[in-house]
């Protein structure tokens, strides 16, 4: 941590070191600090990360000017052929990007800049840089609390203008390594019935950070505690963060044990439930990723009921994509659970002598065509549930062998196949004989395209 103690208001920063490759540098900056106004200063959580030696390769700016807002914004969008957009016409906020970053420009709140800064959620949000001077304006004594690394709020009042900074100082507090104050901390838990006012978009946004580490996780239930989050998550309780807390511990076990199915729970969910990307491109915007770590957490959260945890999450205003995979989760863990002859009462992490499932292939096939790709967050959900890691440990060998017949089972011949051989007419029957076929080439039955014309014959004239 650096020590800041010497740096008093307005003082000059050249001496820290540590901003030389820092949003407090402007030669890292996508334009040149002289297209800036001298009353143009850099705010919020870009001067925070400096002073902490925080880096990004995503560059974050925000910059608060008293007059000329949009034009300044324009002109230099201009002058780099960048990306220009009018955030707010009335409060006069505009937005510049850049290939490397964004940078905001905003309206001075207030007829000074110590009076935009006293608006502001937390003392360390609210530093202020000055690039033509080189210097900082910090009246609110932030850097002590950095230095202290803690969140204290400005004024109950802010926290009470925009309730959604209540579930914003446990996201920052776990982005950051930091504590509460104890007095906003008592504050937060004052208003914590104010977060049911906000909009659903904004409270996912902080919930899906928390939700996307596992140093969210502590303060996940922290907040939980708080009255936070009765609103949001109304089914979550002490034993469901509980097991929040262990698939933390269950994805550590599989990087261990797993580490290439490991890294797939970090994998991106994109619409079409079959696909992923790496979730860096999402991070790296918006600090959290939408990946089956994440949906493994959620499920945890809600009712055992997928019809209610749909309802829940449609409130929450989910995807499709994201309320499918958490609803298959929750469908397909009590298949798990039978298996390893777990039930509501049994310990979790117990692992009997020899853990085994019960799964026929047979049953083991349907269970992957119901599960998809949503099979890595279903497996550290059940691990979580206690559902010993040996006894899943065929299951995710199968799911990471494409050519496993159980898991990804590829047809040995198709529709058209089965119409030319057979001579039968297009109709419902071919798709039965298909998913006959692709059963007992699971199960071992058949290996060939000649077997599987013959059970298909035999089908047939069963049928007749």
């Amino acid at each position: 941590m650096l020590d800041l103690t010497h740096l008093d208001q307005g003082l000059d920063i050249q001496t820290i070191t540590c901003t030389r490759l820092s949003a407090l540098s402007p030669q890292t900056w996508p334009f040149s600090v002289e297209w800036l106004p001298e009353s143009a200063y850099l705010v919020g959580g870009s001067v925070r990360d400096a002073l902490l030696g925080r880096h990004s390769e995503y560059l974050d700016l925000d910059f608060v000017l008293p007059e000329k807002v949009v034009e300044t914004a324009r002109t230099i969008a201009r002058h780099y052929k960048a990306g220009f957009v009018l955030l707010d016409e009335e409060r006069q906020i505009a937005r510049v990007v850049f290939p490397q970053g964004t940078v905001d420009f905003a309206q001075q709140v207030g007829p000074t800049l110590e009076a935009d800064l006293l608006r502001r959620d937390f003392t360390v949000n609210a530093i202020a840089y000055n690039p033509q001077s080189d210097r900082l304006f910090d009246p609110l004594q932030g850097r002590l609390d950095l230095q202290q690394q803690q969140l204290r709020m400005v004024s109950i009042e802010n926290l009470e203008e925009d309730p959604l900074r209540l579930l914003r100082a446990y996201r920052q507090a776990a982005q950051l390594g930091f504590s509460l104050e104890p007095e906003t901390q008592a504050a937060i838990r004052q208003l914590a019935p104010l977060l049911r006012r906000i909009a659903a978009e904004r409270v996912q946004s902080e919930l899906n950070y928390l939700l996307s580490t596992e140093a969210g996780t502590p303060w996940l239930t922290q907040a939980w505690q708080d009255g936070l989050l009765q609103s949001w998550l109304p089914d979550a309780t002490a034993r469901s963060l509980e097991l929040v807390e262990k698939v933390d511990w269950a994805a550590l076990l599989l990087n261990e044990t797993s580490p290439t199915f490991a890294q797939g729970l970090f994998q991106h969910l994109r619409p079409g439930l079959g696909t992923t990307l790496p979730a860096a491109a999402e991070q790296k915007a918006s600090g959290s990723a939408r990946n089956w770590l994440m949906t493994a957490k959620l499920a945890c959260l809600q009712a055992a009921d997928p019809d209610i945890a749909e309802m829940r999450l449609r409130k929450l205003k989910y995807s499709r994509v994201e309320i499918q995979a958490v609803c298959t989760v929750l469908k397909f863990l009590p298949v798990l659970e039978t298996a390893a002859g777990l039930s509501g009462e049994h310990p979790p992490l117990l692992q009997p002598a020899h853990p085994q499932l019960a799964l026929s292939l047979r049953e083991q096939y349907f269970f992957f065509q119901g599960v998809g790709a949503v099979f890595p967050a279903v497996a550290v959900v059940a691990i979580a549930h206690g559902v010993p890691l040996d006894a899943i440990a065929p299951l995710i060998e199968r799911f990471l062998t494409p050519e496993d017949p159980v898991a990804h089972p590829i047809p040995l011949l198709t529709g058209q196949d089965l119409m030319k051989n057979l001579h039968i007419p297009a109709g419902p029957v071919i798709g039965k004989l298909l998913a006959a076929i692709q059963l007992a080439r699971a199960e071992g039955k058949i290996r060939t395209i000649e077997e599987a014309l013959q059970l298909a014959k035999e089908i047939i004239s069963g049928m007749c």
